[in-house]
């Protein structure tokens, strides 16, 4: 069997389109500086797409193709940021855990197991991914703000409303794409 040669110049015009999304996202949509000097953006909206719509590996390499062109210099971050100041302050924990979360949220894009409605596959990962923020974005907090365990929980938790309100779109505009494009989550052809 033949591969299909324009599989992986999709993949890479994807990946690239995504991570010029999730850049878009965070500049344009920034907010005022929400807890402890996190800015309140549509970045975990757009991390939570990247994996719902790409699946894992594309929404992994995605998410990290935005942090190293931020990190290389170009302002991409929230509020315009930056190089690698953004993963020594407040926001680092949220940061690395973003190619993460897009990658748990989107092996449950890719694998529904049956009997199971790929919206509720979707909706439990982009749960589990959002675990995985906070997770990290209050080990940021405490680290780089100098809060306690609960103190950064709990100014973490400020975030849950809205972040719900996006997973809540992340899961309809991903299964609107993947009924349109069926075969958008399905691996390449070797």
């Amino acid at each position: 069997m033949r591969s299909h040669p324009s599989r992986p110049v999709s993949d890479l015009a994807l990946i690239a389109t995504f991570a010029a999304l999730l850049a878009v996202c965070s500049v344009s949509a920034a907010l005022p500086i929400g807890v402890n000097g996190v800015p309140i953006t549509l970045q975990t909206f757009t991390v939570l797409l990247c994996g719902a719509v790409l699946g894992a590996r594309r929404g992994f390499l995605a998410v990290t193709l935005y942090l190293v062109v931020g990190a290389a210099g170009l302002p991409v971050f929230a509020a315009g940021a930056a190089g690698l100041a953004p993963f020594a302050g407040p926001t680092a924990g949220y940061l690395i855990s973003f190619p993460f979360a897009a990658a748990i949220l989107g092996m449950f894009a890719g694998r529904t197991p049956r009997g199971i409605p790929p919206t509720a596959a979707l909706v439990a990962g982009g749960l589990l991914a959002e675990l995985v923020i906070y997770g990290a974005g209050a080990a940021g907090i405490m680290i780089y703000a100098g809060m306690s365990a609960s103190g950064a929980l709990a100014a973490a938790a400020l975030y849950i409303p809205g972040d719900l309100i996006k997973l809540g779109a992340v899961v309809l505009i991903a299964s609107a794409v993947h009924r349109a494009f069926p075969a958008l989550l399905q691996p390449a052809r070797a």
